[in-house]
């Protein structure tokens, strides 16, 4: 995949995520469903589009881990040990969030957090200087999209902007493993 991109595109998508809309969008694993995590008219349109269960919550995207601190009440220490040391994208349940849309943190107040490692979505949270929600660009209970190809015309239609980036990158690609985290530094995978 290529490693620049589109001003416009990185504007367009900017723009689009300042209103308060969604944008459909590649990251460091599949593609995704993306708005402003700290706006719930915004969240509420991204369960609407996916007709997800609101009761299931979403993950947001940060640009490194020093945004971390801002997101997390306690963020224990082996938390940047392990993505320092993680070989493939990891998302990681923090409990605690904070400065968050209510209705994207999980009803026991936890929140699942990845370091993006993908330069469009890196740059776009550094001008956006706030978290992106990240999830499947599929409608709930249908097959994860594993590239701009296989995304569902439904989903293209129902986003106010498609980013151009990436969109003839063909690979299949998967989710991240995911990991929760307590506040003692205990750890479980949830998916590998």
């Amino acid at each position: 995949m290529k490693a620049y991109y589109d001003k416009e595109d990185l504007k367009q998508a900017l723009d689009t995520l300042k209103a308060g809309g969604v944008i459909l969008y590649p990251t460091d694993t599949i593609w995704g469903l993306g708005c402003d995590a700290t706006n719930p008219e915004a969240v509420e349109k991204i369960y609407a589009i996916k007709g997800r269960d609101k009761g299931k919550s979403l993950i947001v995207l940060l640009e490194n881990d020093y945004q971390l601190e801002g997101y997390v009440q306690e963020v224990p220490e082996v938390a940047y040990q392990l993505i320092e040391v993680a070989d493939k994208p990891l998302t990681i349940i923090y409990s605690q969030a904070k400065n968050l849309a209510a209705n994207v943190v999980a009803e026991d107040g936890s929140i699942g957090i990845r370091i993006v490692k993908h330069p469009f979505c890196e740059e776009l949270i550094k001008r956006f200087r706030k978290p992106i929600v990240s999830t499947s660009a599929n409608i709930s209970g249908e097959a994860t999209a594993q590239n701009f190809a296989e995304v569902s015309e439904a989903i293209k239609e129902a986003v106010d902007y498609v980013v151009q980036y990436g969109q003839d990158d063909v690979g299949k690609h998967q989710a991240s493993s995911i990991m929760k985290l307590d506040p003692s530094g205990k750890f479980e995978f949830i998916r590998k």
